[in-house]
């Protein structure tokens, strides 16, 4: 018997309730501000704002998480979500440096990176 399906399987789910659950945070007003404020300088405008932004990768967050769930979508999810963690990275190694400012959402660099890393291998699993 190969293990490696049902490990697909529950990996696939995992991954979907953590990041359905990571979008949601994006719509509570606490933990909304301060990924607002995480939002790095360059792409801060007065068109788009930092909450713009935040409410933005939430979506990106919850629709990459019901998009691994559904298995027509399931491959764009994964190619999706991994190009959502690249990007949203340089925004969670600044707020690493401030720990004092962003709490617990200032996760330290290494053990942020080495997570990063595992979440891409999980969807690389996922989409094989």
């Amino acid at each position: 018997m190969n293990p490696f399906p049902l490990l697909q399987s529950v990996l696939t789910v995992v991954l979907a309730i953590m990041f359905i659950g990571m979008g949601v945070l994006h719509f509570l007003p606490g933990p909304a501000k301060t990924m607002a404020a995480m939002i790095p300088g360059p792409l801060r405008s007065s068109t788009i704002t930092p909450r713009m932004l935040v409410v933005f990768t939430g979506v990106c967050e919850i629709a990459g998480g019901v998009g691994l769930l559904v298995p027509p979508t399931r491959l764009a999810a994964v190619v999706c979500l991994i190009v959502f963690l690249v990007a949203v990275f340089p925004a969670n190694a600044a707020a690493a440096r401030q720990p004092e400012r962003f709490g617990r959402l200032a996760v330290p660099f290494v053990p942020r990176l080495i997570g990063q890393l595992v979440l891409i291998l999980a969807l690389v699993i996922v989409a094989l």
